[in-house]
């Protein structure tokens, strides 16, 4: 049975259909509804049974955390046993927001939703739709991104249904969402806070509203012997079909290593993909080009990274080159879903032309 889509903005909500929607989250359903980051998928936090339904759903290992969503503030203290000082002022400074906490966990919420873990990962979503979808199904919402596990995270509704229209039971269309990368999680059980997924809430950011975080170190290695504190540490996330390859060095030498390829699959009767941005797209020869924003505004870069990554699975390319974006402020983020889309697989071309 495929999923039913009901589509509505903020502006002009379907109070009927969110009621519908969050008695399907009570009774034990998956729901799909958008985030100011991506779409997630929706079920009863506090039900161990929905929790393993969304893995099923997903194709995801169980042992990889949920995210407890929150529409209200004072139903953190109801999800966790301590809130340190750190995790109060990220809260009144960036919630409703695209960040995520991670505390100890109390024990209304099961071991299914938190991957085993005695820690619990919670977010309040900024998103109004979310917002509602949260409060009518009874106030706690475990959701990963609405995709299925290892694919690009879904920036759309077409997207969702693409992956799980025949595996859940609703999803609410409420349009491009607006970020497009999934939220800053930090750590808050160890001494100092530690970043386990940076986002649009930069490592700067929080040093500068708290002082002393550190980015954990196991963010730019994957290692399989690792039990995940956070959603996507351990496992290879965001991928299209085609192998994917990130060209770091000048940007002359990227461009001239990326036409090579691309004029060598050409005469083998093969096609690449090619992600560049607006400033270097017409500089290219050969392949299936991508824009996926400018340098200038590297917002635009974050918004398209997964849609760009989801397209190139319906050219038939043979593999994907992609620059590198160190962008200032939200470089980091970018950089780490590529990373894992790549399965860290980067080209130093100074190294390679030496």
């Amino acid at each position: 049975m495929r999923a039913e889509v009901v589509s509505m903005d903020a502006e002009h909500l379907d109070k009927e259909v969110i009621k519908k929607a969050g008695q399907i989250l009570k009774n034990g359903g998956l729901v799909a509804f958008p985030t100011e980051t991506v779409y997630g998928l929706g079920g009863n936090a506090l039900d161990p049974k929905a929790s393993m339904k969304i893995y099923a759903a997903k194709g995801r290992p169980s042992d990889n955390p949920l995210i407890v969503h929150i529409a209200e503030i004072e139903k953190l203290k109801e999800v966790t046993t301590e809130i340190p000082e750190g995790a109060r002022i990220l809260a009144e400074k960036y919630w409703p927001g695209p960040l995520t906490m991670i505390l100890p966990k109390a024990d209304i919420v099961p071991k299914e939703t938190t991957g085993g873990l005695d820690s619990v990962a919670v977010r309040f979503p900024s998103d109004v739709i979310a917002q509602e979808l949260i409060k009518a199904a009874g106030g706690f919402v475990a959701a990963p991104s609405a995709n299925t596990s290892g694919r690009p995270s879904p920036t759309m509704a077409e997207h969702v249904e693409e992956d799980l229209g025949d595996a859940i039971d609703m999803i609410l269309d409420g349009g491009q969402v607006g970020i497009g990368l999934e939220s800053t999680i930090v750590d808050f059980t160890e001494k100092i806070p530690v970043v386990l997924r940076p986002g649009y809430i930069s490592l700067e950011m929080l040093q500068e509203t708290l002082g002393e975080v550190r980015m954990d170190k196991g963010l730019l290695i994957t290692d399989s012997s690792v039990r995940p504190k956070a959603p996507g540490m351990k496992y290879r996330h965001y991928a299209p079909e085609a192998d994917l390859s990130i060209v770091e060095g000048e940007t002359e030498k990227v461009i001239t290593y990326i036409n090579s390829r691309a004029s060598e699959a050409e005469k083998q009767g093969k096609t690449v993909g090619i992600i560049a941005t607006d400033e270097t797209a017409g500089l290219y020869k050969a392949g299936v080009i991508r824009s996926i924003g400018s340098r200038a505004e590297e917002e635009t870069i974050a918004h398209h990274l997964y849609e760009v990554l989801r397209d190139f699975d319906g050219d038939g390319v043979s593999a994907i080159f992609s620059e590198a974006f160190y962008t200032p402020k939200m470089g980091q983020a970018i950089m780490n879903r590529l990373l894992k889309a790549a399965g860290h697989k980067i080209i130093k071309v100074q190294e390679e032309q030496k």
